[in-house]
């Protein structure tokens, strides 16, 4: 078997020690870098660093690149597109390519009906116009959303957002959000063993202590949780959910910046959960690189917001749209998913050896090909441990893979490793995950 993987320095090179003292000088503190390399160029699922060293990507730009570093569809339709426009603002007039996208996306989601679709930046500014319609549309201001959930770090998703790592000292927040205990299972204090349902009725108990029904404008929910230790949320659970919105006339709002457009097996995680969203929020691998959310829900919702109420300047960039189109090209004849799901179970069998001999893996889980390993340093007690993730991701590095920390309690080791990997590409990256997993 052929190696991909090929160290020629030690691990970080001279060139990138170089180029990440001048980011430390140049660059706040504030802004988290997981590994002190410096990237030259990429392709697939492999990352070259400027001192030669080539390594296999298991993060994918935290879950940006699902369909591959520089695919030469999208890289065709980048470079077409600069040669003939590269901006204009969908809020001075209207170009192809935005509307198209958005065409597209209102016939894929999981949403039946007549849909609507607004293009922005990043994921943060996607939820937060989601929240905004929501709130027009109900007239009302409360918000739900739940125990470690990630929806950004603008003032409104880091509101929204649960981790208290990342919102130390930024307050104060937005008022009338109203946090619910979330599904997880493994680290659940409501169950013993497997979930019984007790987080729903104290979600619809919160009804009556915290907030009334009838002053809640949406729910939102990831289907599998990302930085909160890519937790999927069991099916009986969101149809509860479901009930409950339909019930009080509260807005379901799907979080699928991390989780979709391929990662779980499905376009988008919610076509596995038997029930639709009224909007759903979708970035990251949207667009294989290029920055780009996109909100898309029922038309009656989406046209409640008045004129001016929502946009941006640079939202639907026709860089990005084309990018995206190309993008939802690859994904169309379902070659993508399946392999979605066929590395995620290469990945969950491999885990099912680790729960098998190693103590300190507490458990394998995940949709498709979007897992993670969570560590912990006593499976009885489920006492989470950050110290062996870390030990993990440094020692990958230190052999040629790219990983990432995940979770609540920063214990996870998180999957998102390019869908165009090949094979051969992946066993050799997990034979090193292997090797780190037990050097611990």
């Amino acid at each position: 078997m052929s190696k991909t993987i090929n160290l020629v320095t030690e691990v970080p090179g001279p060139k990138s020690r170089a180029i990440v003292a001048r980011r430390e000088a140049a660059v706040p503190n504030g802004l988290y870098k997981a590994h002190p390399i410096a990237i030259d160029h990429a392709h697939g699922a492999t990352v070259t660093d400027v001192d030669g060293n080539t390594y296999l990507d298991f993060v994918g730009g935290i879950g940006v690149l699902n369909a591959g570093h520089t695919m030469p569809a999208v890289v065709d339709a980048i470079h077409a597109q600069a040669q003939k426009l590269i901006h204009f603002s969908a809020l001075v007039g209207t170009y192809e390519s935005y509307v198209e996208l958005c065409e597209r996306l209102n016939d894929a989601v999981p949403i039946s009906g007549a849909c609507k679709t607004i293009l922005a930046n990043s994921g943060a500014e996607g939820v937060e116009n989601a929240i905004k319609i929501a709130k027009v549309a109900t007239g009302r201001q409360a918000i739900i959303a739940f125990e470690g959930g990630y929806h950004g770090r603008t003032l409104m998703t880091l509101s929204l957002t649960s981790k208290t790592a990342f919102k130390k000292n930024l307050g104060p927040f937005v008022p009338e959000i109203y946090r619910a205990p979330f599904p997880y299972e493994y680290q659940c204090r409501m169950c013993q063993n497997s979930c019984s349902g007790a987080c729903t009725d104290q979600l619809e108990r919160m009804l009556l202590t915290h907030v009334d029904a009838n002053a809640v404008a949406a729910i939102i929910i990831e289907p599998v949780q990302g930085e909160g230790g890519f937790i999927p949320v069991p099916k009986s659970y969101m149809q509860r959910l479901r009930a409950l919105c339909d019930k009080y006339g509260i807005v379901l709002i799907a979080d699928e910046v991390q989780c979709g457009f391929g990662r779980t097996g499905t376009l988008f995680a919610m076509e596995q959960m038997g029930v639709e969203p009224d909007i759903i929020v979708t970035a990251k691998s949207i667009a294989a690189g290029m920055p780009l959310a996109a909100v898309t829900g029922r038309a009656e919702l989406m046209d409640k917001v008045h004129i001016g109420g929502i946009g941006g300047t640079y939202g639907g960039n026709p860089l990005a749209c084309v990018a995206a189109i190309e993008v939802m090209n690859q994904f169309q004849d379902g070659d993508l998913l399946e392999r979605s799901k066929k590395i995620g179970a290469q990945i969950k069998a491999l885990g099912e050896t680790w729960q098998r001999e190693i103590p300190k893996v507490g458990d394998v889980r995940g949709l498709g090909s979007m897992i993670a390993i969570e560590f912990v340093k006593d499976r009885t007690t489920r006492e989470p441990d950050p110290d062996a993730v870390a030990k993990i991701s440094s020692y990958c590095l230190q052999h040629g893979v790219i990983t990432m920390r995940a979770g609540l309690y920063t214990n996870c080791v998180r999957l998102l490793m390019p869908l165009v990997i090949t094979d051969e590409q992946l066993q050799e990256g997990l034979a090193v995950l292997d090797a780190a997993v037990r050097s611990v």
